[in-house]
C-alpha cells in the first residue's frame, strides 16, 4: 500500500466532513446540549452519560457516509 493512497484517502474524508456533519445537524446538536447539560459549572464529563445521543450521531454519520458512497 502506497503512502500517497493513504494521505489521498485521509483528505477525502476530511472533505466530506461538513457535507456529513449538515445532514446530521439534529443528531450533533442533541450531543452538544447533552455534553454542555452536564459539564455545567466544573463538572466533569463522565463516562456513557450522553451514550443515547452519541450513538444517534454515531448512526446518523455511518448512514450518510454509506448514501455518499452510492
Amino acid at each position: 500500500m502506497s503512502g500517497t493512497n493513504a494521505w489521498s484517502r485521509g483528505r477525502e474524508k476530511i472533505r466530506l466532513f461538513p457535507e456529513l456533519f449538515a445532514q446530521c445537524a439534529g443528531e450533533a446538536t442533541a450531543y452538544g446540549k447533552c455534553v454542555a447539560g452536564t459539564t455545567t459549572g466544573r463538572q466533569e464529563l463522565k463516562k456513557d452519560v450522553c451514550a443515547k445521543e452519541f450513538e444517534a450521531l454515531k448512526t446518523c454519520f455511518t448512514n450518510a457516509a454509506k448514501k455518499r458512497a452510492k
